[in-house]
C-alpha cells in the first residue's frame, strides 16, 4: 500500500483530508508540526509528502530542505501564499510540485497520482541500447545512471538525469519545452512550468565551468533547450 506523510498544523484540514486519501486506498501518516513529519520522513520512509508551508516554528520550506538532505521521496508543497516567488522557492528548496489553497480533493489526488506515476517511470531501467552518451569532458552511463565530468563523478536527480540524458541523446538539435515535459514529466504533468527552468539551472550548477555562461546546455529561448553537438564541447 502507498503511503503518503500530510504534514499540516490546521486539524480543520489534516482529518477529512487524511479519511479521504485513505478511503482512496493510501496508508495515511499525519503530523501536525514539521519537526515530527521529518522525524516521519527518516521513520516510516512514506512513498509521497504532502506539506504545508505555514507552519509555526519549523515552517514548510525548513522541513522541505531538511527531508531533502536525506531522502528524494516525492514533496508537494501546499501553499495559501500566492506569490510567484514563494512558489519558485518551494521548487528551488527540492519539492516536485505546489498546490494552492484552496484546493479540491479531486485536485490534489490527480497531482498525487501524477507524483507517483513520475517515480515509478524514474525508477524503470533505461530502454536505449546505448549504453553511455560522451560529450566533451561529459559522460553519461545509461545502464548505471552515472554522470561524469572528467574523472569526477557528479550527483543528480532523477529528473536532473533524465533532463541531462534527453538532451545529450539530441546533442545539437533544439528540443522544445513542451517535449521536455513531455519526455521528462509525463504528458500529465499539472505542475508549475518553472520547474524545467529551476532543474536545467541545477544541471549547469553541476556540469558546467561557470553556470552564469554556459557552453554544454544552451537556452534556445521562446523554444527550449540545446545541448551542444560533440565538435563544439570545449
Amino acid at each position: 500500500m502507498t503511503t503518503i506523510l500530510l504534514v499540516d498544523d490546521d486539524r480543520l484540514i489534516t482529518g477529512p483530508l487524511a479519511r479521504s486519501l485513505r478511503e482512496s486506498g493510501y496508508e495515511v501518516l499525519v503530523a501536525h508540526d514539521g519537526r515530527s513529519g521529518l522525524e516521519l520522513t527518516r521513520t516510516r520512509a512514506p512513498d509521497l509528502v504532502l506539506l504545508d508551508v505555514m507552519m509555526p516554528e519549523m515552517d514548510g520550506w525548513e522541513t522541505c530542505k531538511a527531508i531533502r538532505a536525506h531522502s528524494a521521496v516525492p514533496i508537494l508543497m501546499l501553499t495559501a501564499l500566492g506569490e510567484e516567488i514563494d512558489r519558485i522557492l518551494g521548487l528551488e528548496l527540492g519539492a516536485d510540485d505546489y498546490l494552492p489553497k484552496p484546493f479540491s480533493t479531486r485536485e490534489l489526488k490527480a497531482r498525487i497520482r501524477a507524483l507517483l506515476r513520475r517515480v515509478e517511470m524514474d525508477q524503470a531501467p533505461p530502454e536505449s541500447s546505448t549504453s553511455h552518451l560522451e560529450i566533451g569532458r561529459i559522460r553519461l552511463e545509461l545502464d548505471t545512471r552515472r554522470v561524469f565530468k572528467e574523472s569526477r563523478e557528479l550527483t543528480l536527480r532523477y529528473k536532473e538525469f533524465e533532463l541531462l540524458s534527453l538532451l545529450m541523446s539530441r546533442a545539437g538539435q533544439v528540443v522544445t519545452r513542451a517535449e521536455l515535459f513531455d519526455k521528462v514529466w509525463g504528458t500529465d504533468w499539472l505542475g508549475d512550468t518553472r520547474t524545467l527552468d529551476v532543474h536545467t539551472r541545477w544541471l549547469r550548477e553541476k556540469i558546467e565551468d561557470n553556470p552564469s555562461q554556459p557552453r554544454y546546455i544552451q537556452t534556445v529561448r521562446g523554444v527550449g533547450y540545446r545541448f551542444i553537438a560533440q565538435e563544439e564541447a570545449p
